[in-house]
């Protein structure tokens, strides 16, 4: 009888998209307090462009080969020793932040969340990263409240579109900077579209915003800093510009250190570097209750995330270029089933 395997995307190296493997590994087995899942979606995001190219802060210590996948929406199919809370065929999510491009994987059964039956599997795992960032930001780290005017940068990203959802669903005034083909998905999510390449966002509100979330970072952030208002919030989330721009990471962690200072600045404005992650250790108990809640509004119909297109394993290094390259509307979730029936219709 052949040895089951698990076909996985892992980084050979740091670097370009060519450095993305396909590769088939060991069946991993559920340890103690684990579950192992065959995995039905795994979303790809921006972050993992940082972090094939050792960018990224959380995962700065790890070295290839890894395997790829920041998040994961999978139906368990073993239980390990002292799993209680769990069944076979239970659909469960979690955020890995790597390891979740693959077939089957194991997780800490303590870190799952359930997923509501007749979700889409890709559609709960585009809220896994992005639209939990955006709960986060707007109900966490800024507090938002009814009425408030608040500016997204890279609002037709996926971040940036969770962010115009939620914050109409909060209640508030949004305006959003994206490129002039992108001005018509804006304003169809209920925001100001702001052409960042011919408009000067700085001036759009004289008095200034309440919050700005900024995951671009042109300038160390400084003109986003300026067009707060007096007592605003500057969320920044990113440093796209910094990436593209192939700069080193000691300057750009240096532009974020910088944020913590501006408050002693006159005018009472405020900034901080939001981190999902950070914010997951600090307060374990919150990732769940938010993720639990997008679920609930994922199974009510009251969001729905944009899925661009569902890839399969050959697909994963195009896709790791359409992400650099921008402009996508919406997520790329990789679905292992679809990489099966691909291989089945090719034999």
């Amino acid at each position: 009888m052949m040895e089951q395997r698990n076909r996985v995307v892992q980084v050979g190296s740091f670097g370009d998209p060519e450095t993305l493997e396909v590769v088939d590994g060991p069946l991993p087995n559920a340890g103690r307090g684990e579950v192992r899942v065959r995995v039905l979606a795994s979303s790809l995001n921006y972050t993992e462009v940082l972090i094939r190219r050792h960018l990224y802060p959380q995962t700065m210590r790890l070295r290839p080969p890894f395997v790829m996948g920041y998040d994961v929406v999978g139906a368990i199919d073993q239980l390990g020793e002292s799993v209680r809370d769990f069944q076979i065929g239970d659909r469960v999510a979690d955020m890995t932040v790597v390891g979740s491009n693959a077939e089957y994987r194991t997780l800490r059964a303590n870190d799952l969340t359930r997923v509501p039956l007749g979700v889409d599997a890709a559609e709960a795992a585009a809220l896994i990263l992005s639209w939990t960032t955006a709960y986060q930001l707007l109900h966490r780290a800024a507090k938002v409240r009814r009425g408030q005017r608040v500016l997204v940068h890279g609002a037709a990203g996926a971040v940036g579109q969770a962010l115009l959802v939620l914050g109409r669903l909060a209640g508030l005034e949004l305006w959003g900077t994206v490129r002039g083909e992108h001005m018509a998905l804006v304003r169809n999510l209920g925001a100001a579209p702001i052409d960042y390449q011919h408009e000067d966002f700085t001036r759009i509100l004289p008095g200034g915003f309440d919050v700005i979330v900024d995951g671009v970072g042109e300038d160390g952030y400084r003109r986003s800093y300026a067009a707060l208002k007096p007592g605003g919030l500057l969320c920044a989330i990113g440093f796209s510009a910094s990436v593209q721009a192939q700069r080193r990471m000691l300057p750009v962690m240096m532009e974020i250190a910088r944020l913590y200072l501006w408050r002693l600045l006159p005018g009472g404005r405020r900034a901080r570097f939001y981190s999902v992650n950070a914010m997951r250790a600090r307060h374990p108990s919150w990732f769940k209750e938010d993720l639990e809640q997008l679920f609930g509004l994922l199974a009510s119909g009251a969001i729905r995330p944009r899925i661009a297109e569902r890839i399969s394993f050959e697909e994963v290094a195009d896709a790791h270029r359409r992400l650099e390259a921008g402009g996508l509307e919406g997520k790329l979730v990789l679905c292992p089933d679809l990489s099966s029936r691909r291989s089945q219709r090719a034999v």
